[in-house]
C-alpha cells in the first residue's frame, strides 16, 4: 500500500523510478541502537517570559436579555466578568461591584463606568439561576462570550443562552475551569482572543443564534450540531429530571458538574462519552434549529475552511497571530486569519513554487517552502522562503544536497532542516538559506526514502523513513552523529516530537504509532486502535497529548501523551473522532494557540479546524511543543 505522498508523487511526477517500493538497496547502519545506550538530553530551557504592561480602560454601557429553552429568564444573576490572565482557568475579575438581577423579560443594563483591565482583554456574560417558566433553577448556569473589551460598543445588547454557552464551552474549553473561571497565560493573550473570536463565529452574541454574523465566505460552522448540543442544555431549564440526566452524561471522569455550563464544559473535554445520552436529552426540546435527526459519532464541533483555490491541500502551519499557512501540491501557498478569510486569494505561486509537501514557519514567522520538482536545480526541485505578509525573500535554493526536498522543519535556533527523498539524505540551512550540511547533505548510508523529520531540544534532527529496514534516523545537531534505531514502525510517515523529547512516529502500512525515547529505546511498540487507519500526520499538544490523522480513516485520533497517567491510551473511539466532519484523505495537522486542531483534506481541498480541543500551542512552532 502506498501512500498518499507516493500515490501523488505516481500520478504528477512522471517516471519517479527512486520511489518507494520501487526498489530498495542495501543500507548501512552507524552508531549503537537500542537500550542501554548511554545519552544525556536537554528538555530545553525553561521558558521565561515578561506579561505586558496592561492599562486600565473605562466599560461602556451595554444590556442583554437572558433565555433558556427559548423564554424569557426572570430573576437570573447576572455578572460581567474580565478573563484572567495567570494562566488557563484562572480566576477572572467581577467587574461589576454587584452582580445585576433580570427583570421579567429576562432583560439587564449595565452602565458604564466599570474599569477593564485593559483593552484586550476579553469579557464575558455569566448567568446564574433564574426563572424560565417553571421555577427557580439553580443548576441553570449560561455564558455569552463577548470579546476585548476596546471592541465593545456603547449601547451594544447581547443575548445570553444555551447556544452562547456551548459556543464559549467549545472556543474556550482550554482556558475554562469549572465554576464559569475563564483566563490564560499573559503571554498568550492573541491564543485567548482568538477563542473569543470563535465562539463569535459559532453564535452571534447579539442575537444567541448560530452561525455569527458577517461570517467570511470562506468559513463553514456547525450550526446544527452546536444546536443540538444547546437543546440538550435546554432540556434542564425547566425539568429537574432532565438535569440529573444531563449532569450523569456529561460526567467526565469522576467529577459530576452541578449546573449547564459546567456540563457544556465537560462535553466539550470528553466529546466521546455517552453521545446517545445526550443527544437523546437534545431530542426533548425545539428550541434551537436546524439540529441534528440523529446521533453524532462524537460531540466534537469543527468548522471547515475552504475556497480560495486550494488544491491538494498538504502541509499546514500556524503563525504567532493564529494566522493558518496551507501548502498545496498543484496550488502554491494560501494562508487564513484567524477569523477565516483568505489572506491570498489568488494563492502565492512566484518564483517556482510548486508541488509542494513540506512546509514550516521559522522562529520570525518566515514560511519556508519546499518544492518537490521545479525547473531550477536540474528540475530536482528547491526550497523558497516568504515573510509573513507573503513576499518572496529567498528563492530557487538548490544547494546543498536539496534534492527532492518533500519535508521542512524549523529548528529553536532558527536553522531550517529538509528531508531529500531521492538522495535519502537532509540538508541543514542557517536562517540565510546557506548550507550547514555540506555540499550533498547529511545522513550517508543511514536513511532510506525519508519522508519527515522532527527536532529536539537538543537540535537533533529525527527523521522517519518509509523504509522498514531503517525506520527511524537521529543526525546530531553538527552532522556529526547519525544512528538508527528500530522502532518496529511500518513505512513510517509522520513523527513529532513531545516537552521531554520522546519520539512519536505514525506508521502508515500497519495503522500504528510508536514512540522512542530520546535514547532511541522503543516505548511503545507500534499501538493500534483509536481509530489509527493508515496514519500519516502527527502533532503534540502543549500537554504532551498526541493527535494522528488517518489518511484512509477521515478521522483524528487522540492518543495520551508519556506524562500522563496511562502513556499511549487511546481518547479517541474505535472510529476516530470527527467522522462526521467531512474529512477525506487528511494530509497534516498542526494545533494553534487557542487548542484548535487544523488538519488538511487533500481529498476535498478544504481545512478543518477541531475547535478547543487541544492544549494550547505556542507558535509557530520549532523544536518541541510549548505552552504558550
Amino acid at each position: 500500500m502506498r501512500t498518499a505522498r507516493q500515490l501523488i508523487s505516481l500520478l504528477f511526477c512522471g517516471s519517479l523510478a527512486f520511489l518507494a517500493g520501487c526498489g530498495a538497496g542495501s543500507v548501512s547502519t552507524s552508531g549503537p541502537s537500542g537500550p542501554g545506550n548511554n545519552c544525556s538530553v536537554s528538555t530545553g530551557p525553561g521558558q521565561t517570559s515578561t506579561c505586558p504592561t496592561m492599562v486600565a480602560i473605562p466599560g461602556v454601557a451595554l444590556s442583554g436579555t437572558v433565555f433558556a429553552d427559548a423564554r424569557s429568564v426572570s430573576g437570573a444573576s447576572v455578572q460581567l466578568y474580565a478573563a484572567g490572565n495567570s494562566g488557563n482557568g484562572s480566576a477572572a475579575t467581577a467587574l461589576l461591584s454587584s452582580a445585576l438581577t433580570t427583570n421579567a423579560t429576562g432583560g439587564f443594563s449595565i452602565p458604564a463606568g466599570y474599569s477593564c483591565p485593559s483593552a484586550q482583554t476579553p469579557l464575558y456574560l455569566l448567568s446564574k439561576g433564574g426563572n424560565s417558566g417553571g421555577a427557580i433553577n439553580s443548576s441553570l448556569w449560561l455564558m455569552s462570550a463577548l470579546g476585548p473589551c476596546a471592541n465593545l460598543i456603547s449601547g451594544s445588547s447581547f443575548v445570553v443562552n444555551e447556544a452562547t454557552t456551548v459556543a464559549a464551552a467549545w472556543a474556550l474549553a482550554p482556558f475554562i475551569a469549572s465554576g464559569g473561571k475563564v483566563g490564560a497565560s499573559c503571554t498568550n493573550a492573541s491564543g485567548l482572543d482568538n477563542a473569543f473570536t470563535t465562539a463569535s463565529h459559532l453564535v452571534n452574541p447579539a442575537t444567541g443564534a448560530s452561525p455569527g454574523a458577517s461570517l467570511a465566505s470562506t468559513l463553514t460552522v456547525p450550526t446544527a450540531k452546536l444546536n443540538s448540543l444547546a437543546n440538550a442544555l435546554a432540556a434542564c431549564a425547566t425539568s429537574s429530571s432532565s438535569c440529573s440526566s444531563l449532569f450523569t452524561a456529561a460526567t467526565a471522569g469522576s467529577t459530576a458538574p452541578s449546573n449547564t455550563l459546567d456540563a457544556a464544559f465537560n462535553i466539550a473535554r470528553d466529546p466521546g462519552s455517552n453521545v446517545a445520552a445526550i443527544f437523546n436529552l437534545a431530542s426533548t426540546s425545539s428550541a434551537y434549529s436546524p439540529a441534528l435527526t440523529t446521533a453524532p459519532p462524537d460531540w466534537m464541533l469543527a468548522n471547515t475552511l475552504t475556497g480560495s483555490g486550494m488544491t491538494m491541500p498538504t502541509a499546514v502551519s500556524v503563525g504567532s497571530s493564529g494566522d493558518v499557512w496551507v501548502a498545496n501540491y498543484l496550488a502554491g501557498i494560501y494562508a487564513f486569519s484567524p477569523t477565516g478569510a483568505s489572506l491570498f486569494p489568488s494563492g502565492i505561486t512566484a518564483s517556482g513554487i510548486n508541488q509542494v509537501f513540506g512546509m514550516a514557519l521559522d522562529i520570525q514567522g518566515n514560511v519556508w517552502i519546499a518544492n518537490e520538482q521545479t525547473s531550477s536545480n536540474s528540475g530536482l526541485g528547491d526550497v523558497a522562503e516568504l515573510s509573513s505578509s507573503g513576499s518572496m525573500l529567498l528563492s530557487n535554493i538548490g544547494s546543498g544536497g536539496i534534492e527532492f526536498p518533500t519535508a521542512v522543519t524549523a529548528d529553536s535556533n532558527g536553522n531550517i532542516w529538509i528531508v531529500d527523498y531521492a538522495s535519502s539524505k537532509v540538508t541543514l540551512l542557517n536562517s540565510s538559506g546557506t548550507p550547514l550540511s555540506g555540499t550533498s547533505g547529511w545522513g550517508g548510508n543511514s536513511l532510506e526514502f525519508p519522508v519527515a523529520l522532527a527536532v529536539d531540544s537538543s537540535h537533533n534532527a529525527w527523521v522517519a523513513n518509509q523504509s522498514g529496514m531503517l525506520p527511524v534516523t537521529k543526525i546530531s545537531a553538527d552532522g556529526s552523529t547519525v544512528t538508527n534505531y528500530d522502532c518496529d514502525c511500518d513505512e513510517a510517515s509522520g513523527i513529532a516530537v513531545d516537552q521531554k523529547n520522546n519520539l512519536w512516529i505514525a506508521n502508515y502500512s500497519s495503522s500504528s504509532v510508536s514512540e522512542v525515547n530520546a535514547c532511541g529505546t522503543l516505548v511503545l511498540d507500534a499501538i493500534t486502535g483509536g481509530g489509527l487507519k493508515y496514519p500519516q500526520g502527527i502533532a503534540v499538544d502543549g500537554a504532551g497529548t498526541v493527535w494522528v490523522g488517518n489518511v484512509h480513516g477521515g478521522s483524528i485520533s487522540e492518543i495520551s501523551g508519556a506524562s500522563s497517567s496511562s502513556p499511549g491510551s487511546f481518547l479517541s473511539p474505535s472510529s476516530g473522532f470527527g467522522t462526521d466532519a467531512s474529512l477525506l484523505l487528511p494530509f497534516a495537522l498542526a494545533v494553534d494557540a487557542s487548542g484548535n486542531v487544523w488538519v488538511t483534506n487533500e481529498g476535498t481541498n478544504t481545512l478543518t479546524q477541531f475547535i478547543g480541543v487541544a492544549s494550547p500551542v505556542s507558535t509557530p512552532m520549532a523544536g518541541p511543543p510549548q505552552l504558550p
